[in-house]
């Protein structure tokens, strides 16, 4: 994310904070916002507002679109993978 999308998505979180709900989903884990908004300072701030007075639910498992691709073949699925190459011994 940009550092313009960054800060204001923050100023939306920080304009809602303790006013109201607010819903997100991400597939990112906590520790990889940092990363994904490209500011650690930033992604903190958003965090403790969102995290104070918070539920969170964390979903495994493969998503709904990803095993509509697997079941059509449009993505390997375990074990069908590329083969292994070896080279004959001399």
């Amino acid at each position: 994310m940009h550092d313009e999308g960054a800060t204001i998505l923050c100023e939306l979180v920080s304009a809602r904070y303790e006013r109201g709900s607010i819903v997100l989903r991400s597939n990112k884990s906590y520790g990889e916002w940092g990363t994904t908004f490209g500011a650690p300072i930033i992604a903190t701030a958003i965090l403790d507002r969102l995290l104070h007075h918070s539920s969170t639910l964390s979903i495994g498992g493969d998503s709904y679109r990803l095993k509509g691709r697997k079941g059509a073949g449009l993505l390997p699925t375990p074990g069908q993978g590329p083969q292994a190459h070896t080279t004959p011994a001399n």
